[in-house]
Order: structure tokens, then sequence, then C-alpha cells
């Protein structure tokens, strides 16, 4: 009888799974960082609408980004 040393679903699942979470924090956060940087510029060039738009991008790439850590912290500790 051969025993398994290495359960391969779930070490497949763990790598897709963390890919995913990388990939995705990292672009919730480079549209944060993008948001944030428009809404400056385009409020001194004196273009609120634009500011205000990019700002609320900001502010939801903000609430992805903060969910994720809630998230990725909720996980760790049920395990």
């Amino acid at each position: 009888m051969l025993a398994t040393l290495v359960d391969t679903k779930s070490l497949l699942q763990s790598v897709v799974a963390s890919l995913v979470a990388g990939i995705g924090i990292s672009t919730a956060f480079a549209i944060l960082i993008f948001g944030i940087s428009r809404s400056a510029d385009l409020a001194r060039s004196e273009r609120s609408a634009l500011a205000t738009a990019a700002g609320v991008l900001a502010a939801l790439a903000f609430l992805v980004v903060a969910a994720s850590i809630v998230l990725g912290i909720v996980v760790m500790t049920q395990k």
C-alpha cells in the first residue's frame, strides 16, 4: 500500500488561492494609490468633479484592501 505524502489537491488550491489573493490585493492597492494621486492632481487643477470621482475610486479600493486584510485575519484565526 502506497502512502500519500503530499495532498496535491490541497496544495494546488493553496497555490491558486495565494496567487489570486496576491495579485488581487496588489492590484487593489495600486488602484488606491492611483486614485489618491489623481485626486490630488485634479484638485490642484481645479477639476473638482473628476477629483471627487478619483477620490471615490480610492475609497472603494481602500475598502477592498481593508476587507481583504480582515478576511485574511479571520481565516488565519479559524484554522
